[in-house]
């Protein structure tokens, strides 16, 4: 596999992240909060496709279409309960979402790092190097997403007020997009 190839699926694979990130980022998630988010993304985008190598198709396939199901009812979720505050003001989702800790925050990295279990399938019978390819894999993704974080903050204040309701949309799109 070249260097291009591995680039262009790292991209792939952290278009989802990047689209979570930027979704969150607008409803102003906190600092924190988000370098744990990238933190377990990177983790995740680097363990599942070394996971994937190892586990087999048929188990990816299982577990992969559950937590995809699972991972698009959460994010649905949180970008319908987004839209819906977003016209009350006062109120955010996402502070619910930063109260739920880590284990919220692992359910959602979790939900756009699956695709990257079902290509370490691939990886064995592309001859690509599993451990760079996954390392390369992570740094992508999470480079995505930290720059997600930093375009949110910088179209929050040119966004104002509907940076909430862009949000939401943009998190309902994702749990859509992960559903099909």
């Amino acid at each position: 596999m070249t260097a291009g190839t591995v680039l262009l699926l790292a991209g792939a694979l952290g278009t989802d992240a990047f689209s979570l990130c930027l979704g969150l980022g607008l409803n102003g998630f906190r600092r924190r909060m988000a370098w744990m988010l990238v933190g377990l993304i990177v983790a995740l985008h680097v363990v599942l496709p070394v996971a994937g190598w190892y586990a087999g198709e048929f188990t990816g396939r299982l577990v992969g279409r559950w937590a995809a199901y699972l991972g698009a009812a959460i994010l649905f979720y949180l970008g319908v309960k987004m839209v819906r505050e977003s016209l009350a003001e006062g109120r955010t989702a996402t502070g619910k979402l930063e109260r739920a800790g880590f284990l919220g925050l692992t359910v959602l990295a979790g939900s756009v790092s699956m695709d990257a279990l079902s290509v370490g399938f691939t990886l064995g019978t592309a001859g690509a190097a599993l451990l760079l390819t996954a390392g390369v894999i992570g740094l992508v993704a999470g480079l995505m997403s930290a720059a997600a974080f930093v375009l949110a903050h910088r179209v929050e204040d040119w966004v104002g007020r509907r940076a909430e309701l862009l949000g939401g949309l943009v998190l309902i799109g994702v749990g859509l997009r992960l559903l099909f």
